[in-house]
């Protein structure tokens, strides 16, 4: 497979200003699959004027209109799931059984979201006075900068995507350069669905530059990412000096807690499936594992069997259920918080080691760890697993929620008190009790604390696209 990458400015395939280009490497043999372009400042100026040019159009353009393309464009996506879903596996490296489903997925949002144009209801208010009428209604935002992470790289530029467009805002998505090609198919859908020229453009190259340069232009209007926190905060601060609103989608650490009264295989089995998927590459997966004493023994037993059976190795082979890590820096960083680990008294049950032909960390299994270790304190990221034992109710959820952390959190439990609790006490956005559940187009996704500010998915994210506009006439 060779790919190409250019850039996307005005409805039109270019390359960059001055033909620079990055390489694109296969993190399974780090064999190189193509190249990416590099924009320019001077680049970056016309897709931010082609952006307010496309805002002017599709902002007039119907709700029902909007949406049929939207529709449209979710239909050539399922057409060419396939096609995609060979690049995302070659540039990313998880499995082709996990990126069909993103693929499928991100066709799924932009069918909600498309419904969910003709829902953007205002308010008419009861009248004060004969012959005047009062009310609010809802217009888009304007146009939006996205910015969008290599671990799910279609799904999460399609939830930007599809409810920018759908609210009526134009959108300059960003995404990431190590996994661009088959967001650039998404791209290529909503242009073959009749997406009018400057309503969506797309950059990739120096992350700063593209950043730095959008954020602080007077064209853009809303800020969108999905990214580490570090990186967050600091687009937030370049934003919050020019008043533009920001969706913050950032680093999660989420704990699992097994109490005794559940089902020890079932939760072990689950939990294990939602560790490794993506090579734990997961903003909502699983970080930490707190299970209660008495069954910790044979949950750590059941768990570790699931970690056996897993079988690392190309995600282009069918058999394969954990492919490498994304790049490079996360094999290095599983390095450092395993040897943190080891350091500290841990014992490495499983893996705990890379392979050396391609960016592969084996499935790794640690116990015996204390709380303020690298891997219970900061975002892994990665196929490392802790699970720790603990005792009571009162010190896991102190534990739990000891992080400035809160993006997701779970619990397996038999209890109804129990799961109605810990939900009430998780001080989280996403919380999942006896089941795992990937972000949904029609629920918001939001985190607490350092993880974020304001939603993604569902009626809240749709809304966040959106500004409210309050009239007041009378008739004279």
């Amino acid at each position: 497979m060779t790919v190409k990458v250019q850039l996307f400015i005005d409805g039109t395939w270019v390359d960059a200003s001055d033909g620079g280009t990055l390489d694109l490497v296969n993190p399974s043999n780090y064999e190189l699959i193509g190249q990416i372009a590099v924009a320019t400042d001077a680049d970056i100026d016309r897709a931010l004027a082609s952006a307010k040019a496309g805002f002017d159009i599709w902002r007039k353009v119907s709700a029902w209109d909007r949406a049929a393309i939207l529709r449209r464009a979710a239909g050539l996506i399922e057409q060419r799931k396939e096609d995609m879903a060979l690049r995302l596996t070659a540039e990313q490296g998880k499995p082709i059984a996990e990126a069909r489903s993103e693929l499928s997925r991100s066709a799924e949002i932009f069918v909600w979201c498309a419904s969910e144009a003709i829902r953007s209801y205002g308010r008419v208010y009861p009248q004060r006075v004969r012959s005047g009428r009062q009310l609010t209604v809802k217009e888009p935002v304007g146009p939006v900068a996205a910015f969008t992470p290599w671990n799910f790289p279609v799904v999460l530029s399609c939830r930007k995507l599809a409810a920018a467009l759908g609210a009526g805002c134009s959108i300059i998505l960003n995404p990431p350069n190590e996994a661009p090609s088959a967001v650039a198919g998404i791209v290529q859908c909503l242009k073959d669905a009749r997406l009018p020229p400057g309503v969506v453009t797309f950059l990739t190259g120096n992350p700063a530059q593209l950043s730095e340069r959008q954020v602080n232009a007077p064209e853009i209007s809303k800020v969108s990412l999905t990214g580490s926190i570090r990186v967050g905060k600091l687009l937030s601060q370049m934003a919050g000096a020019q008043l533009k609103p920001v969706t913050m989608e950032l680093g999660g650490h989420a704990p699992v807690v097994v109490f005794e009264d559940t089902d020890i295989e079932r939760a072990a089995a689950l939990t294990a499936g939602f560790k490794y998927r993506n090579a734990g590459q997961v903003c909502l997966g699983v970080s930490r594992i707190f299970v209660q004493d008495s069954i910790f023994d044979g949950f750590y037993t059941a768990f570790a069997k699931h970690v056996e059976a897993l079988k690392m190795g190309n995600g282009m082979d069918p058999a394969t259920t954990m492919g490498p890590m994304a790049n490079e820096r996360r094999v290095e960083a599983m390095e450092r918080i395993v040897a943190d680990a080891v350091e500290r008294g841990a014992k490495v049950t499983h893996g705990g080691k890379r392979r050396n032909d391609g960016c592969y960390f084996e499935p790794t299994l640690i116990r015996d760890l204390p709380d303020d270790s690298l891997l219970m304190t900061e975002e892994p990221f990665g196929p490392v697993a802790p699970i720790v034992s603990f005792k009571t109710y009162d010190e896991v959820i102190a534990r739990a929620n000891a992080l400035p952390y809160g993006l997701a959190a779970y619990a397996f439990t038999g209890s109804l008190k129990t799961a109605t609790d810990i939900a009430d006490d998780f001080e989280a956005g996403w919380i999942g009790i006896n089941e795992f559940t990937p972000s949904l187009a029609e629920a918001p996704f939001c985190g607490f604390k350092d993880s974020g500010l304001g939603a993604e998915g569902g009626p809240e994210g749709f809304d966040a696209y959106l500004k409210t506009k309050f009239i007041s006439q009378l008739a004279v």
